[in-house]
């Protein structure tokens, strides 16, 4: 098959090149602004799906970040590829940032004390929901206006870049069609004799 690996990798290589990627973060970022920028769509419409994914990696539901981004996107009428490309601002490194600070911008706005139980520790580990709110509901309410704030950088960022490179693409096809246009009326027909 076309562009089939000869040898498939397993399961722990997979996930390791998803933790640490083979060659360079700088080439993977790198990779994902370029997917983004050569989508076929307006402006508008790839950088708030765009926007939409970082808001959506600010949440705390890991696991539905996708399924939230491609939501939003549809409402706004953003691109539901620019949105899942946009959820990879939660990553691994991101994510201790993201939610140390939606945590501590949540209970500086709900107005708790910020101390949990000592038994919290053996709450989260029987994963029971009641016992998981203290931490959840401050997440909650902290990631509205961080990642409101991480979606308007971001929608402004790609929107700009996607605006300069669209014109750029347009003009070198112009450029590249004038060309073909002269060189047809150029070239002298032959004639059956």
């Amino acid at each position: 098959m076309l562009f089939k690996r000869r040898h498939q990798i397993g399961i722990i290589e997979r996930l390791r090149v998803w933790l640490w990627p083979r060659v360079s973060w700088r080439r993977s970022t790198l990779y994902f602004f370029k997917r983004v920028l050569r989508l076929s769509a307006t402006p508008y419409a790839i950088s708030m799906g765009a926007a939409a994914g970082a808001f959506t990696s600010c949440t705390p539901f890991i696991g539905l970040h996708f399924i939230i981004a491609a939501a939003i996107a549809y409402i706004m009428r953003g691109n539901l590829i620019a949105s899942a490309v946009g959820t990879s601002f939660g990553n691994p490194l991101t994510f201790p940032f993201i939610w140390a600070g939606t945590f501590k911008l949540g209970q500086q706005i709900i107005g708790s004390n910020g101390a949990l139980a000592p038994e919290f520790g053996e709450q989260l580990y029987q994963k029971s929901f009641e016992q998981l709110w203290p931490l959840i509901e401050p997440m909650m309410v902290g990631a509205v206006p961080i990642g409101l704030a991480v979606g308007l950088a971001i929608y402004i960022i790609v929107y700009q870049s996607v605006t300069v490179y669209q014109e750029k693409r347009r003009k070198r096809f112009e450029k590249l069609r004038s060309r073909n246009v002269k060189s047809d009326v150029a070239a002298p027909t032959r004639q059956a004799v």
